[in-house]
């Protein structure tokens, strides 16, 4: 069996090169796109669900939106209904990029499976989602 894991982390790790590059505003870090796609499409979800949705860890989560914050791209609130939970929204800057991110997100996709048939990119499309599915289930994590 070829070594996933290594050929996995190294396409993320490009992608986030990648992405790095192509769009270079305010500290603006390949790392930050995934944030910037949860958000703008969840808007007002706590710090603890957007770490389980990305599966990072809260430390991580919270210093990459104190790093957001900082630069202008999310508000934190705290809930309403527990102070103790911080819901993250976006703001206007955020929403403004958010475009650019995604025409960069698919630009990558687009350029890593060049010269792939349908066929192919259908069928390594279901082989990854069954490994999400089988890895967030190792986890106890729902996808």
């Amino acid at each position: 069996m070829p070594a996933i894991m290594r050929s996995m982390n190294v396409i993320a790790r490009c992608a986030a090169i990648y992405r790095t590059q192509q769009i270079e505003l305010d500290g603006l870090l390949g790392v930050h796109h995934s944030y910037i796609l949860v958000i703008v499409n969840h808007p007002g979800m706590s710090q603890d669900w957007l770490a389980k949705h990305l599966c990072l860890s809260k430390s991580n989560v919270t210093r990459h939106l104190a790093c957001l914050e900082k630069q202008g791209y999310v508000e934190r609130r705290a809930s309403e209904a527990d102070k103790r939970e911080m819901l993250v929204y976006p703001t206007q800057k955020m929403i403004d990029i958010y475009p650019e991110v995604l025409r960069v997100t698919h630009e990558w996709n687009a350029l890593i499976s060049e010269g792939f048939s349908e066929e192919e990119l259908e069928g390594f499309g279901r082989l990854i989602e069954k490994m999400l599915d089988r890895s967030l289930d190792l986890i106890g994590r729902e996808g």
